[in-house]
């Protein structure tokens, strides 16, 4: 089974220079836990709820006034569309992410999740019973 087949194609983006308190109502409007940080076309980041947790609440920071890129995970893993789910789980594991972005063709397409991938999983065993 290729990522592409499970991958979450709903992707929310958000610029490096917003502040982060912009990339929390974009995870409430949107429902995600996650967000691509893009520059032009180009992936330089991604910021998670756990970021903002993390680096933001628990270090007291003004949300309003500090930028995404100050909080952001640079240097995002990525796997291709067509890659299996099979690389996709050891890119996750060797990396210790739960987040990994969808590439094809240069443009990122979506993101598979530790979710996508357990969800995945049921659906097969169910298949095979």
């Amino acid at each position: 089974m290729l990522v592409q087949e499970i991958m979450t194609k709903k992707l929310e983006k958000i610029k490096s220079n917003e502040p982060v308190i912009e990339a929390c109502r974009k995870y409430k409007y949107n429902k995600m836990g996650s967000l691509i940080v893009m520059e032009d076309d180009t992936i330089v980041g991604i910021i998670t709820e756990r970021d903002v947790i993390e680096k933001i609440i628990l270090n007291e920071k003004n949300p309003k006034t500090t930028l995404v890129k100050e909080v952001m995970t640079p240097k995002v893993k990525t796997v291709s569309a067509l890659s299996s789910i099979q690389d996709a789980v050891d890119i996750m594991h060797k990396n210790k992410i739960k987040k990994l972005p969808v590439i094809y063709n240069q443009h990122v397409v979506g993101i598979i999740t530790e979710n996508d991938i357990t969800h995945a999983i049921d659906l097969i065993s169910k298949m095979e019973k």
